[in-house]
Order: C-alpha cells, then structure tokens, then sequence
C-alpha cells in the first residue's frame, strides 16, 4: 500500500513538471511571436517613413540628374555600347573568337554594376528606381554574356545570336534596362514641373497621342513618352529617347506624316522603328530648328559632345 502511494506520487510529479515546462515553453513562444510582431510592426513603420521622406520636399534637383547620369547611367551605357557592337558583329557574320568577347563583357557588366553602386540615389523615388534596375539589368547581363561564352562553343553565326536573344538572363536584362531608362525620363519631367509650372510632372494617361497632342507636349514630357513606348514594347536600340523625340518631331513638322496620313504619334514611332530611320546623334542635329527654346537639364547627352 505504501509503495503504490509512492508510486503514484513520483508519476503526478512527473507529470506537474512536464506541464509546468510545457506552460513555460509555451508562454516564451508567445512572447517571441509577440516580439516578431512588433519588431515587424515597426520595420514597416520604417519603411513607410522612409518612403514618405523621399517624397517630401523637393529631391529632383538638376545635380541630382547629373550625378546620376555620370555615377549610374554612364557605366550603364559604356556596357551597352559595347555589347551592341558584338551583338552587331555577331549579326553580319564576325564571329571570330566570340567567346572572349562574351567572357569579357560578362566581366565588364560586373564591374560597371559595381560603379553603378557606388552612389546612393535613394532619396529622389525615380532616381532609386533607376538605379536598382540598372543595376540589376548590368548583373542580368553579365549571366547573358556567360552563358553566350558557353554557346559560343556550340553555335555560331545566326544560331548564336537566336541562342543568346532567347537566354532568360538576356531577356530580363533588358526588361530592367528599359524600366531603369523611363523611370529616369520620368525623374526628368518631375525637374522641369519644378521649374516651370506650366509643365506637368507626369505623363499623360492615354496610351494613344494625336499629332496635335503630341506636339502640345514639353520636350521633356515628349521623352517620357518615347521611353514608356520602348519600354511597353521590349525595344532596347543604341539612340536615346529624344533622338526618336527629334525623328518624330521631324517627321511631323516637315508634313511627311500627313501626306502618309499617319493619325497618331505611336503610329509615326512604329515607322520609324519598323525602318531603322533612327540614329544617335539626330536630336543633338535637330536640336536649334526645334527645340531652341525648350527646357532641358544640362546632362550631357543631351549636348552635341554625348558619348
């Protein structure tokens, strides 16, 4: 009789201590849950209130523009740049020893996304916007030039090119160039609303411009409008926005597009793509018959000297 009691006693305390570490275990699991919560709470208190400081006051500043033009987009285009022209070559037949040049240029894209990192933009929304996908699209392109290496041994001429446009790398690559490319434009169009109240700081709504609104538009608004386009429709080309703003404008101006009764701007855009009749260089050319009087900031490639 004795024993059983003992026995019995030894089982109940058992069993009062596992509840009592289950109980304890339980209630330090709640407070770290509770604790993650918070910690989660105020991380996007955070944000929001990182988000709200780069929207107040006024962060579109010309120097903003230029810095990002000579710390971001320049290491951007110099890769670029280069990339067209193997991609150029590869295109009328020079192949030779293609793999070096794809190994090379998947170094170059590390490095130039490197630079491209070296300068904070993050306080002006679409300045850090650019960035981030520049930079992205430079790392995008760096896996494309890799993997166009290791084609390159397998493939040449007319296959190779097919092989490397259809790499997922390439394919994103250009995705984030043209996404990082209109959210500059439109950091661009915000500068000059500040400047000129006259000009709105975003661009219009509908999608499909006539010749009479599209002529109504400020230069820089025009840009943003050409960049949205190459954006919408996947066109990574060697000239800049305004190039195809001054081809446009041309066109227009000249009365080539109402003799061919073009109704739209994107119509005149489709042309002008569809034909090639595009080069860098044409705004810089048309820039004193057309635009003498418009608002720009000084960036460089808007000058006759632009790489």
């Amino acid at each position: 009789m004795e024993k059983r009691l003992t026995n019995s006693a030894m089982i109940f305390s058992v069993g009062f201590v596992f509840m009592l570490v289950c109980a304890v275990g339980a209630f330090f699991y709640g407070v770290q849950i509770g604790m993650d919560k918070v910690e989660a709470g105020y991380e996007a208190k955070r944000l929001e209130e990182a988000q709200a400081s780069r929207t107040d006051g006024n962060p579109y500043q010309q120097q903003d523009l230029v810095s990002f033009y000579h710390t971001v987009f320049s290491p951007y285009r110099e890769f670029q740049n280069e990339w067209l022209n193997a991609m150029s070559k590869l295109s009328q037949g020079q192949s030779d020893d293609f793999g070096d040049v794809m190994s090379n240029l998947s170094k170059l894209a590390e490095r130039k996304s490197q630079e491209a990192s070296s300068y904070d933009m993050g306080k002006s929304i679409r300045l850090g916007d650019a960035q981030v996908a520049y930079i992205r699209s430079l790392k995008q392109f760096a896996k494309a030039a890799s993997a166009g290496a290791s084609l390159a041994k397998k493939e040449s001429g007319d296959k190779l090119y097919a092989a490397i446009a259809n790499e997922t790398s390439y394919k994103t690559a250009v995705k984030e160039t043209l996404d990082a490319q209109s959210h500059y434009y439109a950091a661009m169009q915000l500068w000059a609303a500040t400047i000129d109240s006259d000009i709105p700081g975003e661009l219009p709504k509908q999608q499909v411009l006539s010749m009479k609104e599209w002529s109504a538009l400020p230069l820089t608004a025009k840009n943003g409008v050409v960049a949205q386009y190459l954006k919408e429709y996947n066109q990574l080309k060697p000239f800049y926005p305004q190039d195809m703003t001054a081809r446009v404008d041309d066109f227009i101006t000249s009365g080539q597009a109402s003799k061919m009764k073009l109704q739209t701007a994107s119509a005149v855009i489709d042309l002008l793509l569809s034909t090639d009749a595009v080069r860098s260089g044409d705004f810089t050319k048309s820039f004193n018959r057309l635009y003498p009087n418009q608002l720009l900031p000084q960036l460089p490639f808007f000058l006759p000297s632009a790489p």
